[in-house]
């Protein structure tokens, strides 16, 4: 694997499908997307389900919130790519 996405998502229901859509559409397909429901209490732990269990490349972890260094942090534990490129999740690329 070339590279691992890694985005903390805490309550971002408005932004996070955008978001994830900025990386799942992109050209480049080498990559894993590490995606860490940090104990979201609205809709972001389901509409991150919904996506991760639509696509191969998508790796959802849910965790108690733990704040955002935390979730970084266990996202990139469980990171396999030789890069890492850290995604929040009201961010998105082009």
């Amino acid at each position: 694997m070339l590279l691992s996405v890694v985005m903390p998502a805490y309550n971002a229901g408005k932004t996070i499908k955008e978001s994830i859509d900025s990386i799942l559409n992109q050209s480049f397909k080498d990559f894993e997307f590490i995606i860490i429901n940090d104990g979201s209490t609205d809709n972001s732990g389901i509409l991150a389900k919904k996506i991760a269990d639509s696509d191969v490349r998508c790796i959802l972890i849910t965790q108690k919130n733990g704040g955002l260094s935390n979730a970084r942090n266990n996202g990139l534990a469980r990171a396999t790519g030789k890069y890492v490129y850290f995604l929040d999740s009201d961010d998105w690329i082009e």
